[in-house]
């Protein structure tokens, strides 16, 4: 079972920054989740479109510049990085990437931005996932840039299980750990597909993930969330 660091080691450090992906990459996680939004045609790496929460700005992402999005303190002295910063540092790491697109205008810019870094630095895009609640930024990646792998998030315990996914024709079905049971698992890999759960930071929970035989658990904690996984078998 993989380990996805969730926004990076973000329960110790400021989530979605370098230094939480920095974080993720020393305590040996197998991959890390990063979420991102689409100002004036770039990529920048956070949770929310509102500021307060995550950094010492205020109000929307939508009411400022790119340049000035980067002053703001994102925790520790921590910025809010740029997707394309991000895929520079991990060219020269093993993790692979789960990209969550937010915004509903991310598409156009991500396949420009993996473009340039397969031009310019050979960046693998197999090394990717993309994910997203909406559904529909899911299949025009499909249509437009179809080796890319997918990752169809869901919040919820569809009446057809995965189905959703397969028709989507994802890699991976990404699901909340309040709702995903052993039917689901079970659904989802007769349709040949991955299963990873966010986010599983208790021990029990990472356990029944175990036991269910998902592929990967989105957690806050890799480091610890592995060494966990080490004393249990």
């Amino acid at each position: 079972m993989q380990i996805i660091a969730h926004r990076g080691a973000s329960g110790e450090y400021p989530e979605n920054t370098m230094l939480s992906i920095e974080q993720a990459i020393a305590q040996g996680a197998d991959a890390i989740e990063l979420d991102v939004f689409a100002v004036q045609g770039e990529l920048i790496v956070i949770h929310d479109h509102h500021l307060q929460r995550t950094t010492n700005g205020k109000g929307s992402i939508y009411q400022y510049s790119v340049e000035q999005l980067k002053q703001f303190d994102a925790g520790k002295g921590e910025r809010i990085p740029a997707l394309a910063q991000v895929l520079r540092r991990l060219q020269q790491a093993p993790q692979w990437l789960n990209i969550e697109l937010k915004g509903s205008d991310t598409v156009t810019p991500l396949l420009r931005l993996l473009d340039k870094a397969e031009e310019e630095y050979n960046f693998d895009s197999k090394r990717l996932l993309i994910s997203s609640f909406n559904h529909h930024l899911l299949a025009e990646i499909k249509q437009s840039m179809p080796k890319l792998k997918l990752g169809a998030l869901t919040a919820s315990m569809p009446v057809d299980y995965a189905s959703f996914a397969q028709k989507l024709q994802a890699y991976s079905v990404n699901c909340d750990v309040s709702f995903i049971n052993q039917a689901f698992v079970n659904d989802a890999k007769a349709r040949g597909l991955r299963v990873y759960v966010y986010t599983v930071d208790h021990t029990d929970d990472i356990q029944r993930m175990q036991q269910y035989g998902v592929d990967g658990i989105f957690t806050n904690y890799p480091g610890a969330s592995r060494q966990f996984l080490a004393a249990i078998k």
